[in-house]
């Protein structure tokens, strides 16, 4: 008898669940006698308490009848299956959130290249050694001293009192705990952001290029999406849609994924424009703590006079992305309603979890992770940076950026199907390459890529750029003879 098992919990679950699907499946009819316990415990390498437990529950449930001296027999069940699927009326069909949720929500790009040996994805896991035993202490201590009562929605009090401190000492921006929103991450905000302030055809701004994780909140949620152009100085403002929109979204410290910080006079300007149309900013500072050649730039939010802007930052990209924390900085106006949201889409937050990040935070072994971490970060990005030019050459142009985890590569030279052709090719090789063409409304020009260098160190970042320089020189020899 063939029988297969999950590998997912206890053996005897897992038997149960074989056999009863294998019942409902119709591979064992109604009638169908079982081996007997002792035969299939052999067959299978198990104990036979473990068969009798499995034999026992499907009884409890109906599915197996005992026949005295004779054994367990399948019961006799309705499962006739429907001949033809069921056709979906218009009550069966999902909301229009749903079926726009369809086609915005591909998890496709993080899971393109998992497995390579060389993996350049944007935000990768940063691996600091004695970062988890560091991390599981707090957790031990935070178990130990957390009480078992749920968190607000807002978020523990500690934490949001370290996260204010955080953030007057190292973005300029002054928010008491009353204005803070814990969040399962940024793409939880931009949700929040979304079910809060959007109804279905409200015109939201995104830059060109931006984020596709923000704009594909927006657009699930019925948001009419418009892209304004950036520049060396970020959001051209000069462009901004003459009737204002709902909602303006922005990167201002370090546009992603082109890299340069907003200016000063295009930040104010911003300002001005969202205090004289009504409209709302959001402010995504996602990788804002690492600047390799300046000192970090204030944020937006500290210069906002009006109350128009809602600041969303993360753990996630400077600790790791299991823990699933972020915040907001909320006006006025907006607390109780984004406080309401998050309640009834979660509820609370994460009781341990939070108080080992305020411990954590609170004892200095954040700050000090985070200049391990810049440190660090400084060393890979010029390892990558110099494989880059070695190995690309005039092939490549690298786009001008002093700050964040990744860099942008042009390929001039190339189009778009050589791209995709490069990618397949290193994929292959066991390099993950990654395009920044799901970052542009519409497909840019000229083509090219998106280079992670947080997940892998140096010697590992010089051999991945010598393998794309391969990879690179496999494409020019196809195109030659193709010519």
């Amino acid at each position: 008898m063939f029988i297969e098992l999950d590998g997912v919990g206890p053996v005897y679950q897992q038997l149960t669940r074989a056999l009863k699907a294998a019942i409902l499946g119709g591979s064992l009819g109604a009638g169908t006698r079982l081996p007997p316990t002792r035969a299939l415990a052999q067959e299978l390498g198990i104990s036979r308490i473990t068969v009798l437990s499995a034999y026992d529950q499907l009884r409890a449930e109906g599915y197996l009848q005992s026949r005295v001296g004779s054994g367990s027999y399948v019961s006799t069940l309705q499962l006739a299956p429907p001949r033809r699927p069921p056709k979906v009326t218009a009550a069966a069909m999902p909301s229009r959130y749903a079926q726009r949720a369809r086609l915005h929500s591909d998890p496709s790009i993080s899971r393109m290249h998992r497995g390579l040996r060389f993996n350049l994805q944007y935000g990768e896991i940063f691996s600091r050694p004695g970062l988890n035993n560091v991390w599981g202490r707090e957790l031990a201590r935070a178990a130990a001293y957390t009480t078992l009562e749920r968190t607000p929605p807002e978020g523990s009090l500690p934490l949001r009192e370290q996260i204010c401190a955080y953030l007057a000492r190292r973005r300029g921006i002054q928010a008491t705990p009353g204005d803070l929103l814990i969040v399962n991450g940024a793409q939880q905000a931009f949700d929040l952001v979304a079910r809060v302030l959007l109804d279905e055809g409200d015109p939201v701004v995104v830059e060109e290029p931006h984020y596709f994780g923000s704009r594909r909140a927006f657009a699930a949620h019925g948001a009419e999406l418009m892209a304004t152009r950036t520049d060396s100085e970020g959001l051209v403002c000069a462009e901004l849609p003459k009737h204002p929109p709902r909602l303006i979204c922005v990167t201002p410290s370090h546009q992603f994924p082109s890299g340069p910080a907003m200016s000063l006079s295009r930040r104010l300007e911003l300002l001005c424009y969202a205090q004289a149309g009504s409209c709302w900013i959001v402010e995504d500072d996602y990788d804002s703590e690492f600047r390799y050649d300046a000192q970090p730039l204030a944020a937006l939010r500290s210069l906002d006079r009006d109350d128009r802007v809602i600041y969303v930052g993360t753990f996630s990209k400077v600790l790791f992305g299991s823990i699933r924390m972020g915040y907001m900085v909320l006006p006025a106006a907006l607390r109780q309603d984004f406080v309401n949201a998050r309640y009834l889409s979660d509820t609370c937050g994460m009781a341990i979890e939070q108080a080992a990040l305020a411990h954590f935070m609170e004892s200095g072994a954040f700050d000090r992770h985070l200049r391990t971490m810049g440190k660090t970060l400084k060393q890979r990005r010029q390892a990558l940076l110099e494989g880059l030019r070695r190995h690309g050459g005039d092939r490549v142009r690298i786009a001008d950026s002093h700050a964040g985890m990744h860099v942008l590569a042009w390929l001039p030279d190339y189009d778009h199907a050589q791209l995709d052709e490069l990618i397949r090719h290193a994929h292959e090789r066991g390099l993950g390459l990654y395009p920044v063409a799901p970052c542009y409304h519409r497909k840019p020009a000229v083509p090219g890529l998106i280079l992670g260098y947080c997940g892998l160190p140096e010697a590992e970042l010089r051999d991945a750029m010598r393998l794309f320089g391969t990879c690179l020189d496999s494409i020019d020899a196809r195109r030659s003879e193709a010519a």
